[in-house]
């Protein structure tokens, strides 16, 4: 995820150095099995306009990671911005 949101940015001049990924994964029981994930994207301490933060995010939401997890597996993703 932090991987294409780091290509997106470069391709549209915005500076996203210092940005960091918390991942919680959560288990279910019967079958054991990953039944959820919880990504925490924060973001620096920037000025992000609303179009950067739109195109940051949809580039995190579209990664391709997460088309390739199961679809019984949620994802829930929230974007800390840091101003």
């Amino acid at each position: 995820m932090i991987t294409v949101m780091g290509i997106s940015a470069r391709n549209h001049g915005i500076n996203i150095d210092g940005a960091t990924l918390e991942v919680t994964k959560h288990m279910a029981a019967d079958p054991r099995r990953i039944s959820a994930i919880d990504i925490r994207c924060i973001m620096p301490h920037r000025a992000y306009t609303p179009r950067e933060k739109e195109i940051l995010e949809k580039a995190g939401r579209t990664c391709p990671v997460a088309y390739s997890l199961h679809p019984d597996i949620e994802q829930r993703v929230e974007f800390v911005w840091g101003e």
